[in-house]
């Protein structure tokens, strides 16, 4: 067996025993494809207020500016589709962030991950990404064979539907690519008649800055009165376009116990969640995604669905 089939089967045998439920290899280069669409995309400024998308433009593109030298892209992808649901009577939390924050959790992985791997074959040059640096993590796990992207603009599986974490190695070693897969999402156009905010301007392209995750969550300005009563009741994320994909009949629960979802999020009730202090909310969720607006940005998302 040659060198690259080796460390191909070793990455992907690595990416198993830490958990990743799949493991999908490209080529480090140029997201020729994106390209244009990603320019097009920051020009209309759908990407809201989120100054950084514009930033780094060719790095988010090419992944050889972020590893010198890089030769192959590692794509994972980490299940959080959890066991317990909230409070049906509650305000609602996008299930992702029911636990400890996934940035903690999978970076961890990733770093045991590289640890293993230079330990088999010696140092490897490497970077890792999780959600949190220029890199355009969808396109790549698409291209590595993970998925496709659906209309909802979410990475989609066969397998799993979208209830995970899309996750990136950039290494300095060749490996063998995966295949890319084709698009089934069909006639389907459930996620886009389902958002309340009108978010996708068009199948497979949406307006982040009408996007409820977007403005629960990345907004740090007041929330617009044009939205008012379209929130369904979600004070941190959204999971409506992902929630009645026909895909996700196929999720399965997680077996990460740092996703274990934080008691309160469970059964706080909406007066529970009107009445937390500061305090309180600083103890509970500093370890939590639902910390990422503060505890200002979070009771103004609370004040405006209430």
């Amino acid at each position: 067996m040659s060198t690259i089939n080796s460390n191909t089967l070793l990455v992907k045998s690595i990416a198993k025993d830490l958990g990743f439920i799949s493991c999908g290899i490209s080529k480090s280069g140029f997201l020729e494809d994106e390209a244009d669409r990603f320019e097009k995309w920051l020009k209309n400024n759908y990407h809201g207020k989120m100054s950084y998308m514009q930033r780094n433009f060719d790095k988010r593109l090419d992944t050889t500016k972020l590893v010198e030298g890089s030769k192959s892209v590692i794509s994972l992808l980490y299940n959080y589709y959890p066991k317990k649901k909230q409070n049906p009577n509650s305000y609602k939390i996008s299930k992702y962030a029911y636990g400890i924050d996934y940035h903690y959790v999978i970076k961890d992985k990733l770093k045991n991950f590289i640890s293993i791997l230079n330990g088999k074959i010696g140092d490897v040059n490497s970077r890792v990404f999780v959600d949190s640096a220029p890199i355009l993590e969808r396109a790549w796990a698409k291209k590595s064979g993970l998925g496709w992207i659906g209309k909802n603009t979410n990475l989609i599986s066969k397998k799993t539907g979208s209830f995970f974490f899309i996750s990136e190695i950039i290494v300095d070693i060749d490996l063998v690519p995966d295949n890319e897969v084709t698009d089934h999402c069909g006639q389907c156009t459930a996620c886009l008649d389902s958002c309340p905010t009108g978010a996708f301007y068009e199948p497979y392209k949406l307006d982040a800055s009408k996007c409820i995750s977007y403005l629960t969550i990345e907004l740090k300005d007041k929330i617009s009165e044009k939205f008012d009563a379209q929130f369904k009741d979600w004070i941190f994320g959204c999971d409506i376009c992902q929630d009645v994909c026909p895909w996700n009949k196929f999720s399965t629960e997680h077996n990460e116990p740092l996703f274990e979802p934080i008691d309160q999020v469970i059964n706080y009730s909406k007066k529970d969640w009107v009445e937390i202090t500061n305090e309180v909310f600083d103890v509970i969720f500093e370890n939590s995604p639902i910390n990422r607006p503060k505890f200002d940005g979070f009771k103004r998302n609370i004040e405006f669905v209430k």
